[in-house]
């Protein structure tokens, strides 16, 4: 079923993706240290991100091992 827009709906909607477009992408770590330096924070910031949710020991994780 094709979707239907307006000529503003249009509009709106590349105007609000502009700004997303404007960003600069993340530079890139040069050195093997940057690197490694650059994962340990993206793991913080991860690890403080997930630690405001509360999650009972009982919560199964939603995918299984097998070996």
């Amino acid at each position: 079923m094709p979707m239907k827009l307006t000529r503003r709906e249009l509009a709106a909607a590349v105007a609000g993706a502009a700004p997303l477009a404007a960003q600069a992408p993340p530079a890139t770590p040069e050195t093997p240290a940057e690197e490694l330096k650059a994962a340990a924070e993206r793991l913080r910031r991860n690890e403080e991100a997930i630690s405001k949710f509360a999650l009972p020991m009982a919560t199964e994780p939603a995918f299984c091992f097998k070996v």
